[in-house]
């Protein structure tokens, strides 16, 4: 039978990816809590991605692989930030099917390399292929290979002095994809107790912002609430982590509990022993 005439298929593209090509917003719940039903039900409520974290939290690999398949249908794409910069570790997620990788402490162009390096098959990079995990998450039609070279995206933490200093040559690393600005400990790493807002940390902010643009490159931070994330985007930022489960839950608590006279304990003055 012939398949003159016949067009394949457009090759599937992440969604995030494409939206920040198209200089749109993109948004992640933080999930911190080990829990199947919160990454399902999180993924369903209209954020861009999952950011899973890892690092700050109990969440195991084992229970990642089933938070990774509670989000297939859904909107939210898995990503998931691991606690140490090394090839094993984003081996392990990207073999699960996470589709994005966060990488803490990225203070080096060699460290943003070794990022890239994790998150791609020779020769583009040193991952290796036992990938039947994440082939079941992502039955890609050109193969799975192909497929993850083209849509996992490598983002890179930049939350110490040492990596504002270094800042130029990490984002010229070709293959990374956003330089997301730990702006906590990047205020801890200056000097100033995690004040994000000190001036001195707002201006690394804006340095960074400055060689993102050199590089073609894309900016995120955390934001907890619109204002600031119309406030990043004026300046030029697009991706956002966005709070965590818990904190959501404790505002729904209080925006319920409130006018009704009652005090959510997040509001209370609790003892310290």
């Amino acid at each position: 039978m012939s398949t003159a005439g016949v067009e394949s298929e457009p090759l599937w593209e992440n969604p995030v990816r494409k939206s920040l090509a198209e200089g749109k917003p993109v948004f992640g719940l933080t999930i911190t809590v080990p829990s199947v039903e919160i990454a399902a039900q999180g993924a369903s409520m209209g954020f861009d991605f999952l950011w899973i974290e890892m690092e700050h939290s109990p969440t195991t690999l084992e229970t990642l692989r089933n938070m990774v398949l509670a989000t297939r249908g859904l909107n939210a794409l898995p990503f998931a930030r691991v606690p140490v910069n090394e090839l094993w570790m984003a081996k392990r997620v990207l073999d699960s099917g996470v589709l994005g990788v966060v990488f803490p402490f990225t203070s080096t162009p060699e460290l943003a390399r070794q990022a890239v390096a994790a998150c791609k098959y020779p020769l583009l990079g040193g991952r290796g292929s036992g990938a039947g995990l994440a082939t079941f998450r992502w039955p890609a039609a050109e193969g799975y290979y192909d497929f993850a070279d083209r849509n996992v995206m490598v983002i890179a933490n930049i939350e110490e002095a040492k990596a504002v200093e270094n800042i130029d040559a990490i984002a010229a690393a070709q293959g990374l994809d956003v330089l997301f600005i730990g702006t906590s400990d990047l205020a801890f790493s200056m000097g100033f107790r995690g004040k994000q807002d000190h001036p001195r940390v707002q201006e690394a902010v804006e340095e960074i912002v400055r060689a993102a643009k050199r590089h073609n490159k894309v900016v995120g931070v955390p934001v907890g609430s619109p204002e600031q994330v119309k406030d990043y985007m004026q300046r030029g930022i697009l991706f956002f982590q966005a709070s965590t489960e818990l904190r959501l839950m404790a505002a729904g608590a209080r925006h319920f509990l409130e006018p009704l006279g009652i005090a959510s304990a997040k509001t209370k003055t609790q003892p310290l022993y």
